[in-house]
Order: structure tokens, then C-alpha cells, then sequence
């Protein structure tokens, strides 16, 4: 079985209608028992208090925000080298939950800056890179829409993903390219020193896992509704073209 297979949209329909229930329903448990499990049976951190409290929220935001950015360039690229329609779809699919992430990380972090640095927004270096990859999460999704031939469409928008995979690294390691920042360093390390205490790590794990079987599920489903959405303009066409 090759995995180019899933590029006919039949295929790829008949199997994420398969596993999607599965996914529904999992990333449903692993968020809600994640997020039980960290506001409610953690303790207050020493230094932070309860605010410690929106990691469970904003890590795997902030995560799904960069890889799902990491994702339409993978799947982007996929078009531009193969042209399979439906990579160019899961691409545009993908867009708006990318951008609900990073909405979610920005706000999240915005309300744990506050009380911690005294303001809700600081131009710091991983900041003002996560800022820039939301507009153009913003940008992408307004090429798609501004041009009326798909596949021209995918062309520029395969573009613009590559130029904006600049942001998404600097969303990731700003920190360690820019040591005067304010942004923490990474949650989650293998350097024990750096790494959130087990209390807090645990449930973090499970809403990270959570989140990425969420964002799987939309994105099946989201391409699955661009996939028939394509059908049906076609079919309007040749009605068209016959009439």
C-alpha cells in the first residue's frame, strides 16, 4: 500500500469517514480529562500561583499553531511537486484551524502575561513572530479566496506557505536565537532543569495529545467538505456547459 494512494479523493474519503469517529471521540476524552486533571488537581506553582494553570490551554495551542503551519508547507509542497488536488485541499482545510490555534495561544498568553510581566503584550521576539505567523494565516486563507482558479490558487498559496514557514520556525525557537526576550523557555525539555514538574507535565501531555487528534479530525473533515464542495462546482459547470 502507498500512501500516494490517499491522493484520490475516494480513498481518502472512505477512509477518514472510517477513523474519524475514533478521532472525534478520543481527542473529546484526552482534552476534557487533560484539562480536569490540570485546573482542577494541580497545585498552585510557588513563583506563578494559579496562573501556572493556562499551560494546558496555551502549549498545545501554541504547538497545533506552528505545526499546522508545518503541515500546509509539507502538504503544499506535495502539490507543487506531484500535483495531487487533495494535499492542495488538506492545505486550505487546515488554514482556519491553524489560525483558531494561534488565536488561542496569543489570547492564552496574553491573559498568563498580564499578572507575570505587568502588561498583556510585550514586542518580544517570539510574540511579535507568532503575531506575524497569524497574519499570514490570515493571508493564506484570503489568497484562497481571492482567486477563482483552484489550481492558480494553490500555486500562490504554496508560495506564500513557504515564506511564512520563516515565522513559524521563529514562533518555535525565537528563545534560543534571541536570549534578551521575556518569553519563557520551552515548557517541556529534556533538561530536567528546564522541564515543568511531572505534577504539571502529565496532565500537559494528555491535552497535547489531545489537541493533535483534534486538529487530525478537522482537518479530514474539513478537507472532506472541500473535496465535495470542488464536486459539486463541477457539476454545476458541466451543467452549464450542456445546457
Amino acid at each position: 500500500m502507498s500512501i500516494w494512494e490517499y491522493a484520490n479523493p475516494k480513498k481518502f474519503l472512505a477512509t477518514t469517514e472510517r477513523v474519524m469517529p475514533t478521532l472525534w471521540i478520543s481527542s473529546a476524552a484526552l482534552i476534557s480529562v487533560g484539562l480536569v486533571w490540570g485546573f482542577f488537581f494541580t497545585p498552585d506553582d510557588y513563583r506563578q500561583g494559579s496562573t501556572v494553570k493556562i499551560i494546558f490551554l496555551h502549549v498545545p495551542s501554541a504547538l497545533m499553531a506552528i505545526n499546522a503551519w508545518f503541515m500546509m508547507l509539507v502538504t503544499s509542497l506535495v502539490w507543487v511537486i506531484r500535483r495531487h488536488h487533495v494535499s492542495a485541499l488538506a492545505a486550505r482545510a487546515a488554514a482556519p484551524v491553524g489560525v483558531v490555534m494561534t488565536l488561542i495561544a496569543l489570547v492564552t498568553g496574553a491573559i498568563w502575561g498580564q499578572p507575570m510581566w505587568g502588561t498583556w503584550w510585550a514586542w518580544d521576539p517570539r510574540l511579535t513572530s507568532f503575531l506575524v505567523l497569524f497574519l499570514f494565516y490570515l493571508g493564506y486563507i484570503a489568497l484562497w479566496e481571492a482567486i477563482d482558479n483552484p489550481d492558480t490558487a494553490a500555486d500562490l498559496t504554496s508560495i506564500l506557505c513557504l515564506v511564512g514557514s520563516v515565522f513559524a520556525v521563529l514562533s518555535r525557537y525565537a528563545v534560543n536565537f534571541w536570549n534578551q526576550g521575556l518569553h519563557q523557555g520551552a515548557s517541556l525539555s529534556l533538561d530536567k532543569e528546564e522541564n515543568v514538574a511531572d505534577v504539571f507535565s502529565n496532565p500537559l501531555y494528555v491535552c497535547m495529545a489531545g489537541f493533535v487528534l483534534l486538529f487530525i479530525a478537522l482537518v479530514f473533515y474539513r478537507t472532506g467538505t472541500e473535496i465535495r464542495a470542488r464536486r459539486i462546482k463541477a457539476l454545476i459547470a458541466r451543467e452549464r456547459l450542456e445546457a
